[in-house]
């Protein structure tokens, strides 16, 4: 008999394919958004897990899933994940780093770009009929080539917004829990700084580090009195990350020039003031959006579950195992 799986959301057909050669697969083909009672019911009898961001396995949800051995998200990010109740309870949990790198730094500098030149705001304003001359003062932005960037978590992918920066010769600091390694410093022209003064001194800041509790608001009402006044703000690591709401007031007030948001804090609701400035640019958590990159995000995931389980080439070996203390086990 065939181990059963849940894709607990709608993913590209060849995958769950895939997946059913191995697998008794319940997918989601309508995606439909479960509750944690639906999702635990659906889990009770399944001895893996493919998810997304979304979905949260917990205490409580492992209690009512007794037979589950793998959780494997597709997503870099696992906050969704409670890795020390997992690991307790024998689940491997898994994710999807490095393919998404080059796709969202691609997506991070669009974002920035749209941001300091405010070509959404712009955007919005010729659409309701108001262009009517040319002004030389008619929405003026901020130059990204010659400033200084402030990259707030330099993984993989703050390494390749660095590498992005370069090109428009711009002066790179950034923050992170830890120094990295001198050579990638040098590869990305960047500089280590203390967070307050990396916040005192760039003209841009983008966040791309991982959510955890010590993250939680990293950027808030303190953080936002820092910038300058005519700075820019790009989140594109997670919801929580910044104080939405503390954000919300500084753009009002133009304590700092702009923000450009992919995240939110209980996305996919937005605070409700951010839908009410005009110096924002918000979009629907799609830095990884190319159907290149999804399609690969998907695969690493489905060869996650596949390995986690005992089958294919890696099996017992999933590649992007999070937990490996429950393979020891």
């Amino acid at each position: 008999m065939k181990p059963k799986v849940l894709v607990a959301r709608a993913v590209f057909p060849e995958v769950v394919e895939r997946l059913a050669q191995y697998f008794e697969v319940e997918s989601n083909p309508r995606d439909e958004i479960w509750s944690p009672a639906e999702l635990v019911a659906r889990l009770h009898d399944k001895q893996g897990v493919m998810t997304t961001a979304s979905e949260r396995i917990d205490a409580e949800v492992l209690a009512g899933a007794p037979n589950l051995r793998a959780a494997c998200n597709m997503a870099v990010g696992y906050n969704n994940f409670d890795i020390p109740a997992m690991s307790t309870a024998g689940v491997m949990a898994t994710n999807t780093p490095d393919v998404l790198n080059e796709t969202t730094a691609d997506f991070g500098w669009a974002l920035l770009m749209a941001t300091a030149r405010r070509i959404t705001e712009s955007e919005r304003w010729l659409r309701a009929g108001h262009w009517r001359k040319w002004a030389y003062d008619m929405f003026l932005g901020a130059d990204i080539h010659g400033a200084t960037l402030g990259i707030i978590g330099m993984g993989r992918i703050g390494q390749a917004l660095a590498r992005r920066a370069s090109g428009f010769d711009m002066q790179v600091l950034y923050h992170n829990r830890s120094r990295v390694p001198e050579s990638i410093e040098q590869a990305c022209k960047a500089r280590y700084v203390g967070k307050e003064e990396l916040l005192r001194q760039a003209d841009h800041v983008i966040l791309v580090l991982p959510y955890t509790a010590a993250s939680h608001h990293t950027i808030g009402e303190a953080e936002l009195a820092m910038m300058k006044p005519t700075a820019t703000l790009v989140n594109l690591a997670r919801g929580g990350i910044v104080d939405d709401a503390a954000l919300a007031r500084a753009l009002r007030d133009k304590r700092i020039a702009a923000a450009g948001l992919d995240v939110f804090e209980g996305e996919p609701a937005v605070h409700p003031a951010l839908l009410e400035v005009p110096n924002v640019v918000l979009t629907p958590h799609i830095a990884s959006a190319s159907e290149a990159t999804r399609r690969a995000m998907a695969d690493l995931a489905a060869d996650n579950l596949i390995a986690a389980l005992g089958f294919g080439p890696d099996a017992g070996k999933p590649p992007c195992l999070l937990n490996p203390q429950v393979k020891q086990k």
